[in-house]
């Protein structure tokens, strides 16, 4: 029993989800194929036996696309999720699910009088073996109230068209998802700092930046987000309670003794990083389309969130100030 996907958008990413549904997902079948660039669109799906459809609207239409991937530019996913959510077929979009505040509002409504969850975002992080066993640590209670945690977030180097903003919008997102999965609550304030800059960036961008947030209940969040470190793809996270403090783990790897010296090998992209976490998401989804089941992964609401936190920490950039988070009540459908 396998169930036909179509995917939107062949850039990296959605070639590597493409090879990741036809290998390695049990019971998906990709039938589709969808992308502005049609020599792209070709090349992909021959090389898993899918078809070419010219437009994502035809492709989400098409009866043979049960469900859908959504791997395209950011701007363009909140309408191609709208018109899964009309068609009443799920889909499992990349973040970011919007650009704007206010089109997260109509994916909302829009679920929400469908009556059913069929959205599902691409926050990898809840997928990841070390978070998994550190939500297990948290909701436990094994280490008390959280007051506070630290995140590191750091990329050997990043292109040119990497901007200042994209610190928040593409890099510390991550975390923001993270650790609101992590702590259970929401984000009330946002602040960001800016440190000094390193001389291994373009001149356009300020790199590192430091993200300082507050919780519901007044734990403190610090997020590091450092895009030229050079040495590797690292990412860091521990949480301090009342009566202890979790620590995520590295990725596994040997420790080599050579010449005097101990060494380990720091990963140097994050899809090694998170391949496994890639794979587990996927299949989870695709497992509970197959059981006849609503996505349990991140929702639209968690979409939304972090981009009105990810909102207010551009903000801050720009003013140096202090600014708070305004979320809506969420909706009782998300909780």
């Amino acid at each position: 029993m396998s169930i036909g996907i179509g995917l939107i958008g062949t850039g990296w990413i959605g070639e590597q989800h493409v090879h990741r549904l036809a290998d390695k997902v049990a019971g998906a079948q990709v039938v589709a194929v969808a992308d502005i660039d049609p020599e792209s669109a070709g090349k992909v799906a021959a090389s898993v036996g899918a078809r070419v459809i010219d437009t994502a609207e035809r492709l989400i239409a098409d009866p043979e696309v049960e469900a859908v991937v959504v791997t395209s530019w950011g701007p363009a996913h909140a309408e191609q999720v709208l018109a899964c959510i009309a068609a009443g077929k799920p889909v499992f979009c990349e973040k970011p699910l919007i650009t704007e505040i206010a089109d997260g509002l109509r994916i909302l409504k829009a679920e929400q009088a469908a009556g059913r969850r069929l959205v599902q975002v691409g926050f990898m992080r809840r997928y990841d073996a070390g978070y998994r066993q550190m939500k297990r640590v948290l909701d436990a209670g094994e280490i008390g109230e959280p007051l506070m945690a630290h995140c590191v977030h750091r990329n050997p180097n990043v292109r040119e068209a990497y901007t200042t903003e994209m610190a928040a919008k593409d890099t510390a997102v991550h975390e923001v998802d993270a650790m609101r999965w992590l702590l259970g609550e929401e984000f009330t304030s946002v602040q960001t700092i800016l440190p000094r800059k390193t001389a291994k960036r373009f001149p356009h961008l300020q790199d590192p930046q430091i993200f300082l947030f507050e919780t519901a209940s007044g734990a403190r969040v610090d997020v590091e987000a450092f895009v030229n470190c050079q040495y590797g793809y690292d990412i860091q996270c521990e949480i301090v309670g009342e009566e202890g403090a979790v620590r995520l783990p590295d990725p596994a790897a040997p420790a080599v003794r050579k010449a005097a010296k101990a060494s380990v090998e720091v990963l140097q992209e994050f899809g090694d990083r998170f391949a496994d976490a890639f794979d587990v998401e996927l299949q989870e989804w695709v497992d509970r389309l197959l059981g006849g089941q609503e996505p349990s992964g991140p929702s639209s609401w968690d979409g939304f969130a972090a981009t009105v936190v990810v909102d207010a920490a551009v903000r801050s950039l720009h003013s140096g100030e202090i600014v708070p988070i305004e979320l809506p009540e969420r909706p009782e459908f998300y909780a």
